[in-house]
């Protein structure tokens, strides 16, 4: 790596001590440069270490009998700088003496794994900037253009290292980076749980029932569990923005709506964010190209700003069920030593607030909310209740959780695929729980009723699915094993699009008054009979299209699964009093056969249309709103 700071700053000194395997070529400040070409990294740790904690250091205090062959540490007073042939091979420079400016230029740029900025100054501007634009006079000779960085991966410790369309040219180039915000995140958050947790600890303090250093050793105490709770939020975020990234090009439209809808608002100034207006969105269509991962950061701070004053003015905060995320904010010993406090604790809601608005966009997406929307209509609190009961009744943060801890065991993109498959299954499923649950309904009830449902289905799939259903998810489960993603997870993930189903089959048992497993196999079954698993099959291979073609497939796919639910429905309703000696799938699925013989005419008249769809050749939205109508026909004749 190199790095712009030295080990007297907290930033970069507290960064360059995290990992004793760190290799640092070389770094700089405002008054030295530090050039070690091939460090041994246990000995540079140890005497980063030391002179880290050094009242007062610089580069200076480095003992150079440890620096590798060729390295050095000059002062940005002198007039040249005689490189070693370490150091042109570091660079890439021929020529024997440079400047203390030239050689920091070339060093912004050197080929390396990370560039990491740790020390004031804005290094890095766009090619389309001048200087003037980046604001700091200081830095003018040294500065690079985004196109120009070779590191793999920019991080950004210190403000504003680089413009924001410094940051977008380095990642349009291939580079991997967020934004300061999001790599300084870390710091708001630690002062954040810092003084909450004061607060939760005042009222014992001020009755006199906790001393002054018992409450010190407590918080000191506490250190380790702020810090995993911290680095979790900003795991989560970052990762958040991974699965952005992936879908980028696919969501671009999707992307300029919601920019838009925070402009109509007052919320959102484009120029000022320095986000693509929209003729630069239809360039980047043009061009197969999405926005950019730092673009990407910026969006999703919107979503949460937008998201957390919607549920801050909503009554979701007070729901008791919720009180789980206000506890689970907090370190355990803090949460069980004042748990009396939690209650009275005059940020709750705020707490409750944030703690949900970062679970919901850094799991369903920063567009999750205004997707949600555009096809619902429902305020933002809904949707986030809707989440609410998607995540508590189908286990998704678990899900999440059990796909994080693959690190280092899988491809990174192998879990970045996953983690799409959950936000996916959570648009199904956010619709569905808007549409289908009162605002009002208790949350604690509603998760328990699907949540048994999804329990008793859980594991027994594959007992339910068509031919067609089962290769899908038996292809998903080796793609996945073949990446090394243990069997278990594999099959969570592979049948996440079947899960989509269960709160259909939990409604049709209510209706039907029949069991999970007997609505789950009539349910099943007449998505076999009808073909219905092919139509969502041909549905997931459209791809394109403008907003409204993708609005309309969605509605849609969610229109095939009520008329599912319908067809079942009118199956076991048929026959309830003909089947009574089967039991479980079996009955369901006696069900769906007395009832296709029942209405054979129909059956046969709907298998034939949608044959002749088929042999049409590729799906359209056409040809599926066709065929969706004639499903609809039937299921209401039904």
């Amino acid at each position: 790596s190199i790095g712009v700071g030295d080990m007297s700053g907290d930033v970069f000194g507290n960064a360059m001590l995290m990992s004793k395997k760190t290799r640092l070529l070389a770094a700089f400040d405002h008054r030295h440069i530090f050039v070690d070409p091939d460090p041994d990294p246990e000995a540079a740790w140890n005497e980063r270490r030391r002179i880290f904690d050094l009242p007062r250091s610089s580069w200076a205090d480095y003992d150079t009998k440890l620096l590798s062959k060729g390295g050095g540490v000059f002062p940005r007073t002198a007039k040249a700088i005689v490189l070693s042939d370490e150091m042109k091979a570091l660079t890439g420079l021929k020529k024997d003496r440079v400047t203390p400016t030239e050689l920091i230029k070339v060093l912004l740029t050197a080929e390396v794994d990370l560039l990491f900025f740790g020390g004031i100054g804005t290094f890095v501007k766009s090619s389309a900037q001048s200087h003037a634009d980046a604001g700091d006079r200081a830095n003018d000779a040294v500065r690079a253009n985004g196109r120009d960085l070779r590191a793999k991966i920019v991080a950004e410790g210190a403000n504003l290292g680089l413009t924001q369309p410094g940051r977008v040219e380095y990642a349009t180039r291939g580079g991997r980076i967020n934004t300061d915000a999001i790599d300084n995140s870390a710091g708001v958050d630690t002062s954040d749980h810092e003084v909450n947790i004061k607060i939760l600890m005042s009222g014992p303090f001020r009755r006199g029932e906790l001393a002054k250093a018992e409450r010190d050793a407590t918080l000191a105490a506490m250190t380790d569990d702020v810090a995993a709770l911290v680095l979790k939020d900003n795991y989560d975020q970052t990762e958040a923005l991974s699965v952005g990234e992936q879908r980028a090009h696919w969501d671009l439209d999707a992307s300029g709506r919601f920019m838009r809808a925070l402009e109509s608002t007052g919320l959102l100034d484009r120029t000022v964010e320095q986000l693509p207006d929209d003729e630069g969105l239809r360039a980047r269509a043009r061009d197969g190209r999405g926005l950019t991962r730092p673009e990407i950061a910026v969006l999703l701070a919107y979503a949460k700003l937008d998201l957390f004053d919607a549920i801050l003015e909503s009554n979701l905060p007070d729901d008791l069920y919720l009180h789980r995320l206000l506890v689970s904010y907090f370190p355990p010993l803090a949460a069980e030593r004042f748990k009396g406090e939690l209650v009275t604790h005059r940020l709750k809601r705020e707490i409750v607030a944030t703690e949900l608005v970062n679970r919901l966009v850094n799991l369903a997406g920063p567009l999750f909310i205004q997707r949600m929307r555009e096809l619902t209509s429902a305020p933002a609190a809904t949707i986030a209740r809707g989440y609410v009961v998607a995540d508590g009744a189908f286990g998704l943060e678990a899900l999440k959780a059990k796909i994080d801890a693959l690190d280092l065991k899988v491809p990174a993109a192998t879990q970045i695929s996953m983690q799409a498959d959950i936000a996916e299954l959570l648009r199904r499923l956010g619709v569905w729980f808007v549409v289908h649950v009162a605002p009002n309904a208790d949350l604690t009830e509603t998760i328990r009723l699907y949540g048994e449902g999804a329990a008793a289905l859980r594991g027994r799939f594959h007992l339910l699915v068509s031919p067609y259903e089962g290769q899908a998810t038996e292809a998903r489960i080796a793609e996945l094993q073949g990446a090394g993603v243990p069997l278990d997870i594999a099959e969570d993930v592979a049948v996440l699009p079947l899960v989509g189903g269960t709160p259909e089959i939990v409604l049709l048992a209510q209706a039907a008054n029949v069991s999970i497993e007997a609505a789950a196999g009539a349910y099943f079954a007449v998505g076999a009979q009808m073909g219905l698993d092919t139509l969502r099959g041909g549905a997931a291979k459209i791809s394109g299209g403008d907003h409204w073609d993708r609005l309309a497939l969605n509605r849609i796919l969610d229109d095939l699964f009520t008329a599912q639910r319908q067809l079942a429905g009118d199956a076991l309703a048929r026959a309830k009093d003909m089947i009574s000696d089967e039991a479980g799938f079996a009955r369901g699925a006696a069900a769906v056969r007395l009832w296709v013989k029942n209405r054979a005419e129909d059956v046969e008249r709907a298998r034939a249309f949608l044959a002749e769809l088929e042999r049409g050749g590729q799906p359209s939205v056409a040809k599926l709103s066709l065929a969706n109508s004639q499903i609809q026909k039937m299921a209401t004749a039904g």
